[in-house]
């Protein structure tokens, strides 16, 4: 199953949270997923260049709470938060409801979030950037930050060739089938001016072995990393260590031999 189903909605309710969180009864469940996805849309084109990671839609006895993740909070919150108050105002008339709230919250490091990355690839490609040189810097980038491994796909006309093929870069593991493995995906599109290039992206973060809290607007990672960082550093330490002792021990025996 690894292989055929996204992997966000693989690990749902295993160490991943739902991008909506609220209870709709059989009259109104249709209704509010519908307009779930206009935020969504709406957002996605007015925010244009915001670097928009994920939105999560909360809803609650009447008020509806929208959280926008980042990496360019400045651009959405605009001179002296005037931006965010006229986004906050063409809401309320998209959804008819009087009460909405929109919190802002700060990706630290773009370089691990999938939508960004293959956000940027596409970018990039539509800047008519040779895209295995867009892969290859994203790649570069996330394994730095200290991504487990990270895996790219494109597919469509690549270098505007007659015919489309697709291809696959990957550096690191990426085990699609191990659930506690926390994989983050995104799958985007870059408008070419020879028709769409589909580009697809799998981060590994590392394993997730205590109980993750599921809220979605929980930022894990950056401790994980630091954690599992030091985690490698330690055990490289080790094996170092145990070559030392073993190539001690044989100049030992040797000494003994003479």
């Amino acid at each position: 199953m690894g292989q055929k189903a996204n992997p966000i909605g693989n690990r749902l309710g295993i160490i991943r949270g739902w991008e909506s969180n609220w209870y709709g009864s059989k009259k109104d469940y249709a209704g509010k997923l519908i307009e779930d996805n206009k935020i969504r849309s709406y957002l996605n084109a007015r925010i244009n260049k915001g670097g928009i990671s994920k939105i999560v839609i909360e809803r609650t006895l009447g008020k509806l709470i929208i959280t926008v993740h980042t990496s360019k909070p400045g651009i959405i919150i605009g001179k002296g938060g005037g931006e965010v108050d006229r986004i906050k105002e063409e809401l309320k008339k998209l959804t008819g409801n009087t009460d909405v709230q929109i919190n802002i919250l700060e990706i630290r490091r773009p370089e691990l979030d999938a939508m960004i990355v293959a956000d940027t690839i596409a970018r990039q490609i539509e800047n008519r950037i040779n895209y295995k040189r867009a892969i290859k810097m994203s790649i570069a980038s996330a394994l730095r930050m200290g991504a487990e491994g990270i895996k790219v796909k494109v597919g469509g006309r690549l270098g505007g060739a007659e015919i489309a093929r697709s291809e696959e870069i990957k550096q690191g593991r990426v085990p699609l089938h191990t659930f506690r493995m926390d994989i983050d995906y995104a799958n985007v599109f870059a408008l070419t001016v020879y028709g769409k290039i589909g580009i697809k992206v799998w981060i590994c973060k590392g394993e997730v072995l205590a109980k993750r809290d599921l809220n979605p607007n929980f930022v894990g990672g950056k401790s994980d990393l630091s954690d599992r960082r030091d985690r490698r550093d330690h055990d490289r330490h080790d094996r170092r260590d145990d070559r030392r002792d073993r190539r001690d021990r044989g100049d030992r025996r040797d000494k003994r031999g003479q």
